[in-house]
Formats: C-alpha cells, sequence, structure tokens
C-alpha cells in the first residue's frame, strides 16, 4: 500500500494505517528526536508525545503529502516541550561523560552533537532538518515558517559556527585558503 493510501486512511480514522505510517517513519523520527535531546529515553519519550499528539490530530491535516512535515513539526514541539521541563529539574552544565575506550567515531559523533546543541536556534533547526532529515529547502522553510533563502543563510550561518566551535578554521587553513585565493 503506497504512504498516501496509508495517510488518507490515517486521516479519516484508521489507526492501523497511522500505526504503519509511524513504523515507517521511526528511524527518521528517532534519529531527530535523539539530535534534539540528546539521549535515547529522552528522544523515545518524544516519539512517544508526538505520535500520541499526531494520532489526536491527525484528522485536521489538510493535504497528505505534508504529512512528514507536520509530523516533524509536532516532534519539534514535544522536544522542545521536554527541554523546558527538563531544564527546570536538572542544571545546565550536566556534561557527558566519555569512557576513554570509547571509538573516536564516537566521540566525534557526540563532539558533533554538542555543537549542534550549541547553535542558535534557528541554526540548529535547519541543520537538523536539513543535513539529518534530508528534507529539501523548500520544506525546512515551511516547517520553519520562514523564507527559503532564510533557510539558506540560516544553514550558511550554522555551518561557519560548526566549523568553529568544532575547531575547522585554525591558523593553518586560514593560510592555505588565503593563499588560494
Amino acid at each position: 500500500m503506497t504512504e498516501i493510501k496509508l495517510i488518507k486512511k490515517a486521516i479519516n480514522g484508521n489507526k492501523k494505517a497511522f500505526e504503519k505510517l509511524l513504523v515507517l517513519h521511526s528511524d527518521q523520527l528517532y534519529r531527530t528526536a535523539y539530535l534534539y535531546v540528546g539521549n535515547r529515553e529522552d528522544a523515545l519519550d518524544v516519539i512517544q508525545e508526538t505520535a500520541y499528539k499526531a494520532l489526536l490530530a491527525v484528522g485536521q491535516l489538510r493535504d497528505e503529502k505534508f504529512f512528514l512535515t507536520w509530523l516533524t513539526r509536532i516532534l519539534i514541539h514535544s522536544a522542545y516541550d521536554l527541554l523546558k521541563k527538563k531544564q527546570k529539574e536538572f542544571p545546565i552544565d550536566k556534561i557527558i561523560e566519555l569512557s576513554p575506550s570509547k571509538s573516536e567515531k564516537r566521540d566525534e559523533a557526540l563532539d558533533l552533537a554538542n555543537a549542534i546543541d550549541k547553535l542558535n536556534e534557528h541554526y540548529r533547526n535547519a541543520v537538523i532538518l536539513f543535513y539529518y532529515q534530508d528534507l529539501p529547502i523548500s520544506e525546512v522553510a515551511k516547517l520553519m515558517d520562514v523564507p527559503e533563502n532564510t533557510v539558506k543563510t540560516y544553514l550558511s550561518r550554522g555551518k561557519s559556527q560548526l566549523k568553529k566551535l568544532l575547531g575547522g578554521e585554525g591558523y593553518y587553513e586560514q593560510e592555505i585558503f588565503s593563499r588560494g585565493i
């Protein structure tokens, strides 16, 4: 069954079709939730809250082709709600402890996740939606309620900040680029 047919059935109240859609997009939803909240348990909580809110509101979805965009928007709002709640409960300076036995690749992924978390909210949203969700700029613009050129600006500035946060703009790199130009 095609995704559009499942979406139409879900809009008409078919809970099994809605469940199939959630399973179909579960990996993408989990990755996005994890990027926002930073740990497995909270990411699963965000997905559960998203599924609940979406099930209640799926009948209000007007255009089937924007189902994933709509669902992702609910997920982002749920992630922010959880982060606000947790911010009240835990100190913001809590740092992920890394054991020395972890692989270098995992360290790099955590460094990137931490750097993304430090970005301005608009830049972080644009980077996550474009690079991790693989959404086109037009979809990111719809999700963020901004023009496409604004999304491009957010992506450019976000990448620039990530480069600085991760140490990508050092003395030697600047020297190489200045000679080549």
